[in-house]
């Protein structure tokens, strides 16, 4: 029943599809912009970044395009099914979002320059929705892989939240958990890097036009 109400809805857990133990399906070996390997274990020095910012084919191109970007991949975290299918999570009852997994040199680019890319490339007020995209698998989400991700990630929204509202727009939405315990599920093949494959295909990425006041990237729009 709660799937057919206007405003979408977290699945509980005794509302959420079961899944599976394995995954359904196999994920490619290698980025198809970058070279590298998707899964890991990743070389020695690098870090990993979790966000959900909306559609994930469009999200995952913005970061693919950054020095220090190693990898990138898709996937689905923050629910509660195991090993779900992209038509499972679309449907609202898995409880996952869409998101990037960034693995990245903190040499060359840094998290607070990640999080400054993430908030300035979508709007983090909107819920569960993107633009036009609604559900619950759009909300904006930060998961953290340490404790020093976890109070930049804190500070960052404080920070944003201040110039938003500032620039008129209402109170961030997004959710920053601990990626540890919140399993990242890689997508399926047609998902992962979709837009290289598919340079026409669709991008619902849109940001506020307001920049945030971390890192050096410049807001662009």
């Amino acid at each position: 029943m709660f799937l057919s109400r206007r405003t979408p809805e977290l699945p509980t857990p005794d509302q959420a599809l079961r899944g599976r133990p394995e995954p359904a399906f196999p994920v490619p070996a290698r980025h198809t912009v970058l070279g590298n390997p998707l899964l890991g274990p990743y070389p020695r020095g690098l870090e990993v970044a979790d966000f959900g910012l909306g559609c994930f084919w469009g999200a995952e191109r913005t970061f693919w395009q950054r020095d220090g970007v190693w990898t990138t991949l898709v996937g689905y975290q923050g629910g509660i099914t195991p090993n779900p299918t992209y038509e499972e999570v679309c449907s609202g009852r898995t409880g996952h979002t869409e998101a990037v997994r960034v693995v990245f040199d903190p040499k060359v680019i840094s998290y607070s320059e990640l999080l400054k890319l993430f908030w300035e490339s979508h709007n983090p007020t909107q819920g569960f929705r993107q633009g036009n995209d609604v559900g619950t698998q759009y909300r904006s989400a930060i998961y953290t892989h340490s404790p020093s991700q976890a109070a930049e990630a804190e500070a960052s929204r404080a920070s944003y939240q201040q110039v938003l509202a500032g620039s008129g727009y209402g109170t961030i939405s997004t959710e920053i958990l601990p990626a540890e315990g919140r399993d990242f599920y890689p997508a399926e093949a047609a998902h992962q890097q979709y837009l290289d494959k598919n340079p026409a295909g669709y991008c619902g990425l849109g940001g506020t036009g307001v920049s945030c006041p971390i890192g050096v990237a410049k807001a662009e729009g």
